[in-house]
């Protein structure tokens, strides 16, 4: 099972980034699970605006897609910024639009029988809703969802602690993402063993 993480801080490598963090400990958790996987941070490539699934030259969303097409399970990492996703959060999710032109040989989306998960990050109150967003919009593109598919960590409001700040994960969010790795590989396989039918 191979899972990847796309980790949707504004920031570029080499930047600290809490989003990359809490995206590497889902992982590690998956790990477990007998689940192996890659972290991309997005920032890093050229990925161009729009829905298509190649932009055309230049364009680096197309050898992201491949990994997302090769893997099980996707997990997107957001930082809260104003109340919402990222915006490169949101530029992901209008590039797996794309998806929604693609389908297999069977009526299905190339998507169909992947599960999603979800990582939230903020110092502002958001988590649930940052999650929901991006949940109806996986799930719209063709991904499924696990029970308990969101770990998150929100600090106090209008204060500057980030996730990467703390000196240990707190137990809730251990445990949160403990409980997202073991039901989203558990659907995942599911889902192999058992695709869904044809359109």
């Amino acid at each position: 099972m191979r899972a990847v993480a796309l980790v949707c801080t504004l920031n570029p490598s080499p930047a600290a980034s809490s989003s990359q963090l809490l995206a590497e400990q889902t992982l590690e958790a998956f790990g477990e699970h007998g689940v192996t996987g890659e972290v991309i941070r997005v920032a890093d490539h050229d990925v161009r605006p729009g829905v298509a699934v190649d932009a055309g030259e230049g364009d680096a969303w197309p050898s992201i897609r491949e990994k997302i097409l090769a893997a099980d399970i996707l997990v997107l990492s957001t930082p809260i910024w104003l109340g919402h996703p990222s915006s490169v959060a949101q530029r992901v999710m209008e590039r797996l639009d794309g998806e929604l032109s693609e389908s297999d040989d069977e009526g299905r989306l190339l998507t169909y029988g992947k599960v999603a998960a979800v990582c939230v990050v903020g110092n502002e109150d958001g988590a649930h809703k940052v999650s929901a967003d991006l949940f109806q919009g996986l799930n719209d593109v063709g991904f499924s969802l696990a029970a308990g598919a969101v770990t998150y960590w929100v600090g106090e409001a209008m204060q500057g602690t980030d996730y990467q700040d703390l000196d240990t994960t707190p137990d809730s969010v251990a445990s949160t993402t403990k409980t997202l790795a073991a039901n989203t590989a558990h659907l995942a396989r599911q889902l192999r063993a058992a695709p869904y039918p044809a359109s």
